[in-house]
C-alpha cells in the first residue's frame, strides 16, 4: 500500500515501510511527516489541513498565539490525539496514526512537558537510572546492577546536561531550571531520534535560560530536536527555522528574521 505525501517542493510516494518507488533516500533527510492534519474538537478545529516537515539533526521552533494548534499538534505525534483525517510518518515511513502512545515512544520519539517530572525523592543519578531502564519496575531498578557500559552513558548524559557535581543530589533540591535539564537528560536515556520540547524556559531565571538554549543547540545534529516557545527573545537565540501557527493552520515558516518582518506573523502574533 502507498500513501501521497506533498511536501512544500515535491511529492514523495511512500510505501508503508517508508520505502518509495526510487528507495528509502527519498526520505533520508526528513524525519517526520505532519500532512494534512486536521483535528476537531466539537465543530472546533484544532488543526486545519495542517502539514509541517521536520528534517534529521534539525532544532524547530514552533511559535503561536494561545490556540494556534501547538499543543494539539504535539499530541497527534505522541499518539495522545487522534486526528480527523491527515497522515503522520517518522523515521523513514512509520505511520504513527496506526501505532500507540507506547509504541511511539519506543520508536524513538520523546516529549518533554512544561512542568518537570522527576523523581524528587532519589538522586539525580538515580532518576536518570530509571529512564534508562523504563521497561522495569522501580524496584527492580534499585536493586538491579549497572553494567560499566551503562554507567558510562549515564555518566555521559551527566557531563550534556551539566549536572555531573549534582549527580547524588536529590532531584527535588535542584532549581526549577535544573529539574528542566534533568529532565531532558531522562528523556536522551531513553535514546530518542526526535524530542519535543513544551516551553522549556518558562520561568527560569536568565542565567538558566541562556544554559537551557546552549543544550537544546547541542542536541541538534545528533537528535531532531522541536521547541513550542513563547519567549521570542530566546527563539530568536537557538532557531535557525521557525515555524509559525494560526487558527489550526500554518501561517509562515523561515529564518526568524524572515519571520519578523512577515506582515501576517506582524499581524496575528508578534505585533499582538
Amino acid at each position: 500500500m502507498t500513501s501521497q505525501i506533498v511536501g512544500r517542493d515535491a511529492m514523495t510516494t511512500v510505501t508503508r515501510d517508508g520505502v518509495g518507488p526510487h528507495g528509502a533516500a527519498e526520505l533520508k533527510n526528513t524525519i517526520l511527516y505532519v500532512e494534512g492534519v486536521t483535528v476537531s474538537f466539537d465543530g472546533f478545529k484544532a488543526l486545519n489541513d495542517l502539514s509541517v516537515y521536520i528534517e534529521r539533526g534539525e532544532l524547530r521552533c514552533i511559535i503561536g498565539a494561545n490556540g494556534a494548534g501547538k499543543s494539539t499538534m504535539m499530541d497527534v505525534v505522541t499518539g495522545k490525539t487522534r486526528p480527523d483525517s491527515g497522515q503522520v510518518l517518522f523515521d523513514d515511513g512509520k505511520d504513527l496514526l496506526e501505532m500507540s502512545e507506547p509504541e511511539i515512544a519506543i520508536a524513538g520519539i520523546g516529549r518533554k512537558f512544561q512542568k518537570p517530572t522527576v523523581f524528587e525523592q532519589h538522586s539525580v543519578f538515580v532518576n536518570l537510572e530509571l529512564a534508562m531502564r523504563s521497561d522495569k519496575g522501580v524496584w527492580a531498578t534499585l536493586v538491579g546492577k549497572l553494567s560499566g557500559e551503562q554507567r558510562d552513558k549515564i555518566d555521559e548524559t551527566l557531563e550534556t546536561i551539566g549536572l555531573t557535581a549534582l549527580r547524588d543530589v536529590h532531584a527535588g533540591s535542584l532549581s526549577h531550571g535544573q529539574k528542566q535539564w534533568l529532565e531532558i537528560g531522562m528523556l536522551l536515556m531513553q535514546e530518542p531520534k526526535l524530542l519535543l520540547v513544551d516551553e522549556p524556559v518558562a520561568g527560569m531565571t536568565h542565567q538558566e535560560t541562556e544554559r537551557t538554549a546552549e543544550l537544546l543547540v547541542s542536541l541538534a545534529g545528533e537528535f531532531s530536536v522541536v521547541v513550542v516557545e513563547h519567549d521570542m527573545e530566546f527563539v530568536r537565540s537557538i532557531a535557525k527555522r521557525v515555524t509559525v501557527l494560526h487558527e489550526g493552520r500554518m501561517l509562515a515558516e523561515g529564518t526568524m528574521n524572515a519571520i519578523q518582518n512577515d506582515p501576517r506573523v506582524i499581524e496575528v502574533y508578534l505585533g499582538e
